[in-house]
């Protein structure tokens, strides 16, 4: 007889992490007009009217407002293009974004 001990195989799934996620957010300033912002948020960002109005109202009030939450890369890609609509009308209209918590 042979004293070969068979071990069981344990496979091994690497864990996969979700992506971190990242607020896109919009900063205030005194020189573009409200209905441009709205235009912005209403067209780059899929909000309604009535939420494109209250993210705006928000960031005039408090000076940011978050406006939302994607992976690193969307939020960067949306956040670009949205301060470059801005300055390609003359506007200093900035979105900036951050890592969520």
């Amino acid at each position: 007889m042979s004293d070969v001990v068979a071990k069981p195989r344990v496979e091994l799934k690497p864990k996969t992490e979700r992506p971190r996620l990242h607020k896109v957010i919009l900063v205030n300033d005194d020189y573009t007009p409200r209905e441009f912002v709205v235009t912005i948020l209403k067209g780059e960002f899929r909000m309604s009217e009535e939420q494109a109005h209250h993210v705006m109202i928000t960031a005039h009030r408090r000076g940011v407002c978050v406006v939302a939450v994607f992976t690193k890369d969307v939020a960067e890609t949306k956040a670009t293009r949205a301060t470059e609509a801005g300055r390609a009308k003359g506007y200093p209209l900035q979105f900036t974004t951050e890592p969520e918590e």
